[in-house]
């Protein structure tokens, strides 16, 4: 008769340890480890490992590479970042915050998907039926012709799928599935690896491509152990601010396609819409007040242009404040103090208050000079760009003071340029410093250091 033990594994990295420690081995997190009892072997049991036959190796040449006919969810930013749709038989995790929108991006989807013929399911262990059905009457398409089923227990939503035999399967969320044959609550490590490896196991073998809707912690990771991502196919991430209506969709894993394209899409009443042309939304409503620059920025292989804002505000406080939403907290002390020492625009005694309009978050090394800009226009309160057009730019500052050439210029010219930009402050012969950008686009010295 095997015997329980007990063991502690990390919720972050998924390591075991046979006692309980305030910091976990593995990865260095504390208060990490949970309890999870397990059966043990009999000891003496084990025996030598049965031999098994070698199996003969192919050339990649000689392997007969199947073709998959993608299926299309009628939502052309959620295509798009995929690469053509779903595959039959993959996992697709969706992470989001709560109340960003991925249940309503998967209802849209099925719904499209069952109203172009195909079977669909979706699997809810958070709402009820009920709960589902008023979401869905505001949705366009066949959302209310999609089969819900609202069960928490993995063996009856496995059976059901086995009987369904669905081309696709959302389940929302995969945290709060439960397997019988495991202590432990649900989302816990054990059981969110359980569960997550036979909803593999069953959708490979009969072609389900499987929408996995999963929580996300505190720092906008998603929850769970890691192993969870290394199972699935395709990785993607839903950001935004829930008071505010655009949300963007990016890919950080994709076995099927591109990671270097993101989606945007826009709250409505009815769903989400997606937003075809970002940058004349971001545009239009870019102020022409100091401290407001356009950055032309790449998301993927997508330009965009997003105003990026910048207040600097005596302050009592030491040290002063530095808020930024929309960009890294880390890159904006880095660009200020290059900004003091190499360009003479200093804010040492006052708060910096930085900020991406729309809700949109930046993280390529791009947005330095935008920052930088809007920084010395708030300090020096001058309007950079005409009475018509705000300024746009791009490019890297080092930190020696030099900016430096970002990928895909031409992409983000060509974009400035369609919406009647320029000209655009860029790393170039003309301004290869950012004290000459500063004089760009300012039009004056920089000397002015903020009280």
């Amino acid at each position: 008769m095997a015997r329980p033990t007990t063991v502690f594994v990390c919720s972050a990295c998924a390591a075991e340890t046979p006692r309980w420690m305030g910091q976990c081995p593995g990865c260095g997190e504390w208060n990490t480890l949970n309890e999870e009892t397990r059966a043990k072997s009999p000891a003496g049991k084990a025996g030598a490992p049965t031999p098994r036959a070698a199996s003969k190796p192919l050339r990649l040449a000689d392997v007969q590479a199947q073709r998959y006919e993608r299926l299309q969810t009628g939502i052309g930013e959620l295509d798009r970042i995929l690469g053509g749709g779903l595959v039959p038989g993959s996992l697709v995790l969706i992470g989001g915050s709560p109340g960003i929108g991925k249940s309503t991006l998967t209802s849209m989807a099925l719904g499209n998907l069952e109203g172009a013929g195909r079977r669909t399911l979706y699997v809810s262990g958070e709402e009820s039926a009920a709960q589902i059905r008023l979401r869905a009457e505001r949705l366009p398409g066949a959302a209310l012709q999609v089969p819900v089923l609202a069960e928490t227990d993995l063996d009856t939503v496995l059976a059901t799928m086995e009987a369904e035999r669905p081309e696709v399967c959302v389940i929302d969320s995969v945290q709060t599935l439960h397997a019988a044959d495991l202590t432990g609550a649900s989302g816990s490590v054990g059981q969110v690896r359980e569960v997550a490896d036979r909803i593999t196991r069953l959708a490979k073998a009969r072609g389900i491509a499987v929408l996995l809707v999963g929580h996300v912690t505190k720092e906008g990771a998603l929850a769970g152990p890691r192993v969870l991502e290394h199972l699935v196919d395709c990785v993607l991430q839903f950001e935004g601010e829930r008071e505010r209506t655009y949300r963007t969709l990016r890919a950080l894993k994709n076995r099927f396609g591109s990671t270097n394209d993101v989606g945007v899409f826009e709250m409505k009443s009815g769903g989400l819409v997606e937003v075809q042309d970002a940058s004349a939304r971001f545009v239009s409503e870019a102020t022409r007040a100091p401290g407001s620059v356009v950055l032309a920025a790449m998301e993927g292989s997508r330009p965009l242009l997003v105003e990026v804002q910048a207040l600097v505000s005596p302050s009592e406080l030491v040290p002063p404040r530095r808020v930024c939403n929309g960009i890294d907290r880390n890159r904006l002390a880095l660009v200020l103090a290059v900004l003091a020492r190499h360009a003479g625009i200093g804010a040492g005694s006052a708060d910096v208050f930085v900020n991406v309009a729309g809700g949109v978050r930046v993280d390529e090394p791009g947005a330095d000079l935008a920052v930088a800009l809007a920084v010395a226009s708030a300090v020096r309160g001058i309007t950079v760009g005409s009475e018509q057009t705000p300024l746009a730019c791009f490019g890297e500052v080092g930190l020696t003071g030099e900016l430096r050439s970002v990928g895909h210029p031409d992409r983000r010219l060509a974009e400035a340029k369609k919406f009647g930009l320029g000209p655009v402050v860029q790393p170039g012969p003309e301004t290869p410093t950012l004290r000459a950008a500063v004089r760009a686009a300012l039009g004056a010295p920089a000397s002015r250091v903020a009280a």
